[in-house]
């Protein structure tokens, strides 16, 4: 495998990127992983190279563009809000990661997924919901704000992996996200994992007062689930 720096564009937005290619002579599967409300980190962009691990091709994306990453609790609010409060702007900022992925040499542009990690999470719930034909999408702790945008007819599988202390997510929002995809017909999980918090996958998640706790059995087993949710959507991309 090789990693290296990538530069794509939302119209004149730069946004800098991580991509790692597995050694193949086939056409692979691409994941986009989208970050935590802190920006593309070295967090993101060590789930690229596991991902290479399984076989597939993967960009840790630039939400917010131009490399920024937030110092503070506050700068990080100040860094999510733009796009938690405008949708169009949000969706917008996906797609053009998953069309920039498209054209990597290498890639099956037929078979791309989108994981990500907290508002990562919420970027993956939001791309299912903008309508948009991506073979799966995973959230892992993701932030569940409802959109203000009109709901479109969900096109991409959806897993949820969520943990069942998170305090940055209610029980009403939980309930109002299963019901619009249920509306919608889609292709929807939700996994709950019990006694753990917001966070649960990244190991420097220490902050009980905050409600971000690592959970080493929850970020496993959540991993093993992304992993059975991409072979299954992937192979049914085949068919």
């Amino acid at each position: 495998m090789s990693g290296k720096i990538v530069n794509y564009y939302d119209d004149s937005t730069e946004c800098i990127g991580f991509l790692s290619l597995p050694e193949s002579s086939n056409l692979v599967p691409l994941i986009l992983v989208a970050h935590t409300w802190k920006g593309r980190s070295e967090f993101e962009d060590q789930k690229v190279v596991a991902i290479n691990d399984l076989g597939y091709a993967a960009l840790s994306i630039d939400i917010f563009g131009g490399g920024v990453n937030g110092q503070s609790i506050e700068e990080n609010q100040a860094l999510i809000a733009p796009f938690v409060n405008d949708r169009q702007l949000f969706r917008k900022r996906l797609i053009s990661a998953v069309e920039f992925g498209k054209t990597i040499e290498g890639v099956d542009s037929s078979r791309i997924g989108l994981i990500g990690f907290c508002f990562g999470g919420l970027a993956a719930i939001e791309l299912a919901r903008s309508g948009y034909d991506i073979a799966g999408c995973v959230s892992f702790h993701g932030l569940l704000n409802q959109s203000s945008e009109p709901f479109q007819k969900v096109k991409s599988k959806l897993l949820v992996l969520h943990g069942d202390k998170d305090p940055m997510v209610t029980s009403e929002e939980i309930l109002a996200l299963q019901h619009e995809m249920t509306e919608s017909e889609a292709d929807w999980q939700f996994i709950s994992y019990g006694n753990t918090y917001h966070a649960f996958t990244n190991p420097a998640a220490d902050d009980i007062a905050m409600g971000t706790v690592y959970n080493p059995e929850s970020d496993k087993r959540s991993w093993i689930a992304m992993t059975n949710f991409l072979e299954e959507v992937f192979r049914n991309a085949n068919n």
